[in-house]
């Protein structure tokens, strides 16, 4: 049976992961400071955090729950290496603003009648899971044991968990944890109380302690800037036609875009009962949303384009190019030569590291 690989915890990764299993509108970005309001701004709606941390052998005692309610999805971790897809998965199947497709949709209601530990091994039957996963698998030159390698104290051994809003309050996912965490209860905003929860349990490590990483998983933003287009495109069309009704003469510009949108939408818009002013204001306001939205839609491509090039690299296997380097270097003589200089730049690496 083909095991689960570990993956990096990339915003680039994650976001394909999610698109593979069938969940669209969904993507994953890193969160480079909590308290940067202007970059949680932006990503809202969010929909769920993911912390990931450095585990010990020693583990770490959390008060979980043994009763909660039954709508919550929990499921405890029992695949090696799948914490970062559970993480993700803990968070979309407990958000029911998200389409999570069929896959997804069937693996929630087969596993909802199940226990915590029958749900994680449940999942590992979820082929279309298992297969995005294992996608970022790095190509292995050689292998020689089908033995699982077990962490020790030293090694650096990661864990994803998640947090997310549900019903009024907050709670952290942990599949290595009996139950849920009830973090506590919130009004407005869920996100103040997940931070404060997140920046709490990052100061009991010590200070010395670096290795953390924080990611959203929020809506799209190409489908956000999309429905603001849609929208703001609508306003006008309606603040127009009503700037015509009333008699306005309308720029060539204006003119030139009511034919337009009325092409596009056959939807009948109802009058405005607003000033020429007012409309005049609404207009500007509308095309500057789009413009805004139109800016976004072009970083968010560019960026999406990013994503799949450095995937394609992850997912490559370079070993036979490497090899037939090799090859050539030895038939030509240089291969012993550029071992010594490779032996020497470790040895002075390894230096460096003892002075520090």
């Amino acid at each position: 049976m083909q095991e689960w690989c570990t993956i990096e915890s990339d915003p680039g990764v994650f976001t394909e992961l999610i698109n593979a299993i069938g969940v669209q509108g969904v993507q994953v970005e890193e969160i480079y400071d909590l308290n940067d309001e202007q970059q949680i701004a932006q990503m809202q709606p969010i929909y769920g955090f993911i912390f990931l941390f450095r585990w010990t052998s020693k583990g770490e005692k959390r008060e979980s729950l043994k009763i909660y309610d039954q709508d919550l999805f929990f499921a405890n971790q029992v695949i090696q290496n799948a914490c970062a897809t559970q993480a993700i998965i803990s968070i979309l199947l407990n958000c029911p603003q998200i389409e999570i497709g069929e896959a997804l949709r069937n693996y929630k209601e087969f596993a909802l009648a199940l226990d915590p530990k029958e749900r994680g091994n449940c999942l590992g039957a979820v082929d279309i899971i298992k297969t995005a996963h294992n996608s970022f698998a790095r190509p292995e030159p050689f292998i020689f044991s089908n033995d699982k390698k077990k962490a020790k104290e030293g090694d650096d051994v990661f864990h994803f968990v998640s947090y997310i809003p549900f019903k009024g309050k907050v709670y952290e996912l942990d599949g290595l944890q009996e139950g849920p965490i009830l973090i506590g209860e919130y009004q407005d905003d869920w996100v103040v109380r997940a931070k404060e929860a997140i920046l709490t349990r990052i100061q009991h490590y010590q200070e010395k302690e670096t290795a953390f990483t924080l990611l959203a998983v929020n809506q799209c933003r190409k489908f956000k800037a999309n429905n603001i287009i849609l929208q703001s495109q609508n306003e006008i069309l309606q603040s127009l036609k009503t700037l015509q009704f009333i008699g306005v003469d309308l720029t060539e510009e204006q003119t030139q875009q009511l034919l337009q949108l009325s092409n596009q939408q056959n939807i009948e818009q109802e009058l405005l009962q607003e000033s020429s002013e007012e409309l005049q204001n609404r207009l500007a306001l509308a095309n500057n949303r789009i413009q805004e939205a139109q800016i976004i839609l072009s970083e968010e491509s560019a960026k999406f384009q990013k994503y799949q090039e450095e995937n394609s690299r992850r997912k490559h296997n370079y070993i036979p190019f490497i090899l037939e380097l090799f090859k050539m270097a030895q038939r030509k003589g240089q291969l012993e030569g550029l071992l010594e200089k490779a032996q020497q730049k470790q040895q002075q690496k390894l230096q460096q590291q003892t002075k520090k």
